[in-house]
């Protein structure tokens, strides 16, 4: 049986999950990172992706967004601006989203609009993703 620690996500409106976790594959700007209990402590940049869990065997998977990870020997914090599982992503609302994300990305802004455009469009498909996964969308 494999070790257990302690895995909270936490976002600014909420806590999304607390409990013991196997390991979890968190998004960093590097990639992506694995990890089990006794890791090495760290704090590291969270991207904007898929996060997965693995919880009594089972993989579980969110969509987060930029914050940081606290890894601590039995503990891992994730600082989350934004999380959500599939069945609480608007499919409809995500699909919104990437629409007007692309529309703007065309408009040739300035380089700060740009920047924050490529953003929200990385949000919306990640979203889209792991929603999809959980709704058998293709």
């Amino acid at each position: 049986m494999p070790a257990k620690y302690q895995l909270e996500i936490i976002t600014p409106e909420r806590t999304v999950f607390s409990g013991e976790v196997e390991s979890v594959i968190v998004p960093t700007p590097d990639g992506y990172l694995s990890i089990q209990k006794m890791h090495e402590p760290m704090v590291c940049a969270l991207s904007i992706g898929p996060l997965r869990l693995n919880i009594d065997g089972e993989w579980r998977e969110c969509s987060v967004t930029e914050g940081f990870v606290e890894v601590r020997p039995d503990e891992t914090l994730i600082f989350a601006q934004a999380a959500e599982w599939p069945e609480e992503i608007d499919m409809l609302r995500a699909k919104e989203a990437k629409e007007r994300a692309e529309a703007r990305l065309r408009e040739r802004k300035s380089y700060q609009e740009y920047m924050q455009n490529q953003i929200a469009l990385a949000r919306a498909m990640v979203r889209l993703r792991v929603g999809r996964k959980k709704q058998n969308i293709d």
